[in-house]
């Protein structure tokens, strides 16, 4: 009689996968085996550190077994946080990352294999982490969402194959990442690891380091980049204020319908360009590049995205890119009654690209009987080199993702376009641009980041004078990295001599206004921004720091309530309008607000405010240590800011003074901080301001 060696248990089952590597064995695979050695190394050097045991390998993945869930989700994040780290100083094409899935369950043990419901279950949920990202059943959610220093994300519905029983998932959010509504993509902005270093102008929606700095960040944050994944509904959309001007025009999106959906970059890039040109016509109303992305992938009705942006016309259009071969259609439509007012497919040759862009451009002034004045619609700077075209494209449409891996990789894109046209002035205004947010976010010598974005901003104005991201460029060099304010905004302000309409340039404009206590100037500004960015978030974020300053508490609320509907998930949202509510004397509506917060920097920060307000001294305690433990080296002015509160003058100074070394992005507008009265009365204060170069 055979003895049976099964055994029947409850395990934690981990399923990893590395991303990406199918592909990358295809095209090398030499360097697909090297690095599939190198992921295996670094894996298995963390297994037993949380008592994990190898069962077997599947192909570029391994099946793990855990005694606890909470050990399987302490392994997979530090196997995440070890990768992050060690993707941070490799080059694009030697990046690593790993999808992880987590279950707990019943298990059998046969013949040294593991069997059950619990591996085939965990096998399942692997596929929708994100890369870099860890998925977990609503079993292991269950067991260890009181005892993970992590936050969860509800994902939405998904069945299961061959799983006939409903199962919620959740996605851990990792500390390097925010937040987010679809787990399919990386997240869009990574917390900065060294981001208060600066005062930090991104490029598409996103984030500030400083309490009130946040005007300084915004563009990063389509970042939130719309999903082209989803369909989820979009949410309530603000409706423009008036009627349409008839001479109003949103460029949306154009669709990659390419046959192996691999150049949503080149479409994406053709798109943004139309923005860029057509916004140069001074009779054109044309909404900025947030307001028209931010639909991308959402179920809204053009008419929807028309009445939310306030225009008349919508440009709509597909890529079909083979080869050296393009097929391009557009159509310019009448949104009041779906008329096309015209409609072209254009057959070319990769090489015609710009020559098609000119001709959708002018076909639109045309057909909208738009006068042209002299030097209106120049032409754009550009290469004739396709290669160094196609890199520099998909390098911009990596830096809108907002990522330390994806800011990596822009900086290579943008570096290998360059070798194959050192004179390409847009691409150096993107490294430069990369360079910076790379730096701001997630760390670096500032030494050796100053000196390549200087000659990179550099480069880009002796070569094109006239291309208003170089102005733009300079300017946060100089107001960014040197803390120069006047020189930054004499840039900023040339940026809007050239392009009057460039979103960004009126953000910035607005923040050194604010820095240099010109609120009436800073709050014109940033209402300009909004009207050419109704739906970008940032800019009502922008909208909350002038009105605060200007002591118009309610407008400030409601400008930030604004910007948490239109992005709840984007961090520091959550915080502002908290901070808001605390100056407005509502301090349980402030500490729920704080409660929401998807960045556990700002969430602490906000805590410790919220938690004193209430007289809830230990809650106070605990959020300010963890702020110290965690965000000496990047958030020393927001720790500065809570001893000022507590009036603990000596220590608010000391970090003070670590903040200045830092150059931390929050000290540029301290004064916002309703914190620091307390410390005006002392000599210190003033002395800060004079090394600042702040008006007293």
């Amino acid at each position: 009689m055979s003895v049976s060696t099964e055994q029947r248990k409850l395990a934690a089952i981990m399923f990893t996968d590395m991303v990406g590597y199918s592909a990358l064995s295809q095209r090398d695979d030499q360097l697909a085996l090297e690095l599939l050695e190198e992921h295996r190394q670094l894996l298995r050097e963390i297994f037993p550190r949380f008592n994990g045991t190898e069962v077997k390998t599947i192909g570029d993945g391994f099946l793990v077994e855990f005694n606890s869930a909470l050990e399987a989700a302490q392994c997979a994040m530090a196997i995440q946080r070890a990768l992050a780290k060690r993707n941070a100083d490799a080059p694009a094409e030697r990046q690593i990352q790993v999808r992880i899935g987590i279950h707990i369950g019943d298990v059998v043990h046969r013949g040294g294999d593991v069997y059950g419901d619990g591996v085939n279950i965990a096998s399942r949920i692997e596929p929708l982490a994100s890369a870099g990202g860890i998925c977990v059943s609503m079993d292991v959610e269950r067991q260890i969402r009181n005892a993970l220093e992590a936050r969860f994300e509800k994902l939405a519905p998904t069945e299961l194959k061959n799983i006939s029983v409903a199962m919620d998932l959740f996605r851990i959010v990792l500390p390097w990442q925010p937040a987010t509504s679809t787990p399919a993509r990386p997240a869009t902005m990574s917390q900065p690891k060294n981001g208060a270093r600066a005062v930090a102008v991104g490029l598409i929606l996103a984030l500030a380091l400083g309490a009130l700095g946040w005007w300084m960040f915004q563009q990063r944050a389509p970042k939130q980049v719309a999903n082209p994944q989803t369909n989820a509904p979009s949410p309530s959309l603000p409706a423009a204020t008036g009627g349409a001007d008839q001479k109003s025009i949103a460029v949306l999106p154009f669709v990659d319908m390419s046959e192996k959906k691999d150049q949503e970059y080149f479409a994406d890039g053709l798109s943004e360009e139309l923005i860029g040109m057509l916004t140069t016509v001074a009779e054109l109303r044309v909404p900025a590049r947030t307001s028209s992305f931010y639909f991308k992938g959402k179920q809204t009705t053009i008419a929807d995205i028309a009445k939310a942006l306030g225009v008349a016309h919508v440009l709509e259009g597909s890529v079909r890119k083979s080869g050296n071969t393009l097929r391009i259609t557009a159509q310019l439509i009448r949104v009041d009654n779906g008329y096309h007012v015209w409609s072209e497919t254009y057959d070319r040759k990769l090489d015609d690209i710009f020559q098609v862009q000119d001709e959708i451009a002018s076909a639109v002034v045309k057909a909208l009987k738009v006068s042209l004045l002299e030097g209106e619609m120049p032409k754009a700077t550009r290469t004739a080199n396709q290669e160094a075209y196609a890199l520099y494209l998909q390098g911009r449409s990596l830096h809108y993702r907002g990522t330390h891996a994806d800011a990596q990789m822009a900086i290579t894109f943008m570096e290998q376009a360059l070798k194959l046209d050192p004179t390409y002035a847009p691409a150096w205004f993107g490294l430069a641009d990369s360079l910076v947010y790379d730096y701001v976010y997630f760390g670096g010598s500032y030494q050796d980041v100053h000196a390549r974005v200087r000659a990179a901003a550099e480069t880009a104005l002796r070569l094109d004078p006239k291309l208003s991201d170089a102005h733009l460029a300079m300017g946060r060099v100089l107001g960014e990295l040197e803390w120069d304010w006047a020189a930054a905004d004499a840039e900023f302000k040339r940026t809007l001599e050239l392009d009057p309409n460039n979103v960004l340039a009126l953000w910035c404009a607005s923040g050194y206004a604010l820095i240099g206590d010109r609120l009436d100037e800073a709050l014109k500004l940033i209402q300009n921004a909004a009207e050419r960015d109704a739906v970008g978030y940032g800019v009502y974020t922008g909208i909350g720091d002038v009105q605060i300053r200007r002591g118009r508490l309610a407008e400030a609320e409601a400008a930030y309530r604004k910007a948490t509907e239109l992005n709840a998930t984007a961090a520091g949202t959550h915080m502002w309008l908290g901070f808001v509510l605390l100056a407005r004397g509502e301090s349980k509506a402030a500490l729920a607000a704080m409660e929401q917060e998807t960045d556990e920097g700002y969430r602490q920060y906000g805590l410790a405010l919220a938690f004193g307000a209430l007289g809830r001294q230990s809650d106070a305690d605990r959020a300010l240590a963890a702020l110290e433990t965690n965000y000496a080296d990047s958030r020393a002015g927001h720790i500065a800011s809570v001893y000022a509160c507590r009036k603990q003058l000596d220590r608010a100074f000391a970090w003070l003074d670590r903040a200045y070394r830092q150059r931390d992005g929050w000290l540029p507008l301290i004064k916002a901080d309703p914190c620091v009265k307390n410390l005006e009365p002392d000599p210190r204060y003033k002395a800060l301001l004079r090394k600042l170069k702040l008006p007293e």
